[in-house]
Order: C-alpha cells, then sequence, then structure tokens
C-alpha cells in the first residue's frame, strides 16, 4: 500500500504501511533492518497521520544527504 525505501552509505531506513485485512493496517519504519516502530492500526484517520509523519520525517533524511533507494 506504502513503501518508501531511503539510503546513505551502508544505511537504510524504510518506511511501510501495509493493510492486514479486517484487523486494520500496519505501520511499520525500520532502520538497517532493525524494526524501530510497528503497530496496527483499526482507524484510517491515525494511518493517515503515521503517511504524513513519514513524508516529513522522509524529507528530513533527504535533506541530509538520502536518497531513494
Amino acid at each position: 500500500m506504502y513503501i518508501r525505501r531511503l539510503q546513505k552509505a551502508s544505511h537504510t531506513r524504510k518506511f511501510t504501511i501495509t493493510t492486514t485485512g479486517a484487523s486494520g493496517w500496519e505501520v511499520r519504519d525500520e532502520q538497517d533492518s532493525h524494526v524501530i516502530r510497528w503497530v496496527r492500526y483499526r482507524d484510517w484517520h491515525r494511518v493517515e497521520r503515521a503517511r504524513a509523519a513519514f513524508a516529513v520525517e522522509a524529507a528530513l533524511l533527504e535533506e541530509s544527504g538520502w536518497n531513494e533507494a
């Protein structure tokens, strides 16, 4: 549903939102294959806020030299 992967040197950041059917949506923030944040939401508005937060975080990373992978 949503995936954004950024890379700088050998480091990666990955932001994903996936649908889990009737149980809602899974929101994950990973750094170098380690899960920083994992949440399952049933409320679409929370998912929208998480996606907006991912966009802000990705923009900050790009400003500091990270690139889309």
